[in-house]
């Protein structure tokens, strides 16, 4: 059994298009973020996390920006679709390290939905996903409450 680990981040300005969904969930209603997808960092971050340990590239060689087939398109259908890439390369995800980082929003009230949407794409229980939360102590945008950011690790073993 080989294993492997990939990081991912991604990070949107702040912008009045609610909703902010992270993880595939609604975490608020009055604020959403300026990008092509609904703009879900976490579901950016591990898909690029997966895409990285499965040696595939990267989000924006598989689904372009520039691409109008991606306006507005839905991150964890995005996510399912690398999970399969990596699958059907021998790869299975077998853990999930998030850090949302945000200024603004409390993460703390979604992280069990999160964990779980996360567990439910990858094929994982939710006990083999971890999302954690941090502030930049007002520095850079994510201080100044301009954006929000993701990183992501996943660990992927041969199939």
């Amino acid at each position: 059994m080989t294993t492997r680990t990939g990081w991912g981040f991604d990070a949107h300005r702040f912008e009045d298009r609610p909703p902010l969904i992270l993880g595939g969930v609604l975490v608020s209603e009055t604020v959403g973020v300026a990008a092509t997808s609904d703009g879900d960092v976490v579901a950016h971050a591990v898909a690029d996390a997966v895409l990285g340990a499965a040696v595939l590239g990267d989000m924006g060689e598989h689904f372009p920006s520039d691409d109008p087939a991606y306006e507005a398109a839905d991150s964890m259908a995005l996510l399912r679709r690398v999970v399969v890439m990596a699958v059907e390369m021998g790869w299975q995800p077998i853990h999930v390290d998030v850090t949302v980082i945000v200024e603004t929003i409390r993460i703390g009230p979604h992280r069990a939905g999160i964990r779980a949407g996360i567990a439910s794409v990858l094929g994982l229980s939710s006990d083999a996903v971890s999302v954690k939360a941090t502030t930049t102590d007002g520095m850079g945008f994510v201080g100044r409450g301009e954006g929000v950011a993701a990183v992501a690790v996943v660990t992927v073993e041969s199939s």
